[in-house]
């Protein structure tokens, strides 16, 4: 009964992530960037001098500091999807799924930009009067109340799509693989579900602080997890320098052959390629202008300035970073590991005897910065349909929901996720698309400003 009910998970998210979702995603983005003649890439200049702070003011309404809204998105986006999602893109859609994810996530950069400026422009209150942000929001605020069951809609999948699954799954995988089994102690349902209710009982201390203790965490843990491990994957790549130029070959060759994958379908390497950056920056699915829309400003284009970075952080270069050790190293042919195993592969035969170690140590940021994060989205979503007298609740299932994912299937764990995103990514980029001429005016306004300051 488990286990079709799991194939039915499985089934049902490769049917999701057909042709509607990818018209959505990749056609919504290309028409942002049309749309807004390039905004977003013209002034990337200006969104970091936007993030050192430059324009911050306290008295301004918001709970987060821009660097704060972004490292709090961030801390969703810069995880396990960076490291094992990597890893599970190129084991389902070979090394050619890498490319899509760029094309994927170059578009998602002017999504983030309209989705997170909204999330600014169409703040509302929750129940308690307290300024909130995101797309239950910004749809209710700038559509009307008639589309109140769109929001709503939104919030009930996007508690799904903020579960902890993936994240503990992948983190309690990784640890039993680098720390339990060279010491001979073995992997089962027993040692992960205890592992499980560990990891639990730290996130638990951490979320229940609120969204101001997350973002100071996330502020600090996030730029020294990155630093961490993109000074080690740089060193596995440049150890094997002479397969870098044949792994950009490979990459760029199968996104339009397919041979990598089962079939040879370009379809399918696109599809997986989407699926994948979708998991790893969220472009289009509606979290971050969750966090963002926390911000403390009066100035929306600045802050969608400001989110529109994610994607290239997280994706275009965390992401490509990870492929490249994988490839380079040639255990994505010689492996038959999946997820963060795999990853943990490439880093062993690159660094043999600290490379997993080096690994479980970032990827235990990764991940807990992940899982500190996503209860703030999941409780907003909560709060939104519930009230907000309630949404402290959604803390509490996602700390159980941890000890669930560590025991669980994988593939079941993913096919779940991506359901949830791909329902997510409906009234999102919906909403943004018909509220986007509001973006539109509005960075003309400040670009024109901009320009006399300058």
């Amino acid at each position: 009964m488990i286990e079709q009910a799991g194939k039915l998970i499985i089934n049902t998210a490769d049917f999701v992530w057909g042709i509607p979702v990818l018209v959505l995603l990749l056609g919504g983005g290309f028409y942002f960037l049309v749309y807004s003649r390039l905004a977003p890439l013209r002034y990337f200049g200006h969104a970091l001098k936007i993030l050192t702070g430059k324009f911050d003011n306290p008295d301004e309404p918001g709970q987060l500091r821009h660097y704060e809204a972004l490292s709090t998105a961030l801390a969703g986006t810069v995880g396990m999807g960076n490291v094992s999602g990597v890893a599970v893109a190129i084991t389902m859609g070979g090394p050619g799924a890498i490319f899509w994810m760029w094309i994927s996530a170059l578009l998602g950069i002017s999504t983030k930009f309209f989705t997170c400026t909204l999330a600014v422009m169409f703040r509302g209150k929750d129940s308690a009067g307290v300024i909130q942000g995101g797309p239950m929001y910004f749809i209710t605020e700038g559509l009307g109340s008639k589309w109140r069951p769109m929001a709503v809609f939104f919030s009930i999948v996007g508690m799904i799509g903020v579960s902890p699954l993936f994240q503990a799954n992948q983190l309690t995988q990784i640890i039993g693989d680098t720390l339990l089994a060279p010491n001979n102690v073995e992997t089962s349902f027993q040692t992960n579900l205890i592992t499980g209710i560990v990891i639990s009982l730290i996130v638990g201390i951490v979320v229940i602080g609120g969204i101001n203790r997350i973002g100071s965490v996330t502020g600090k843990l996030v730029p020294f997890m990155v630093v961490v491990y993109v000074a080690t994957v740089l060193f596995i790549i440049f150890t094997n320098a002479g397969q870098i130029i044949p792994a950009f070959k490979t990459i760029f060759t199968d996104a339009f052959t397919g041979d990598a994958v089962l079939g040879g379908s370009i379809g399918a390497v696109i599809i997986t390629g989407v699926r994948r950056a979708a998991f790893s920056n969220e472009a289009g699915l509606g979290t971050a202008p969750m966090a963002h829309g926390a911000a403390k400003t009066n100035e929306p284009v600045r802050e969608g300035l400001v989110a529109m970075l994610g994607p290239v952080i997280d994706t275009l270069i965390i992401c490509t970073m990870t492929a490249l050790a994988i490839i380079v190293t040639s255990t994505w042919l010689e492996s038959s590991a999946d997820g963060i195993t795999l990853t943990a592969h490439a880093f062993e035969a690159a660094i043999p005897g600290y490379g997993p170690y080096i690994l479980t140590g970032a990827v235990t940021f990764f991940a807990m910065s992940t899982l500190f994060a996503f209860p703030y989205y999941g409780a907003k979503c909560l709060g939104f349909v519930a009230g907000a007298k309630y949404q402290h609740l959604y803390n509490y299932a996602f700390v159980v929901a941890i000890i669930i994912g560590s025991v669980s299937n994988l593939r079941v764990i993913i096919g779940l996720v991506d359901i949830a995103f791909a329902l997510m990514a409906f009234p999102t980029v919906i909403s943004a698309l018909l509220l986007s001429p509001h973006v539109k005016q509005a960075a003309n306004k400040y670009f024109a400003e901009l320009k006399k300051t300058s």
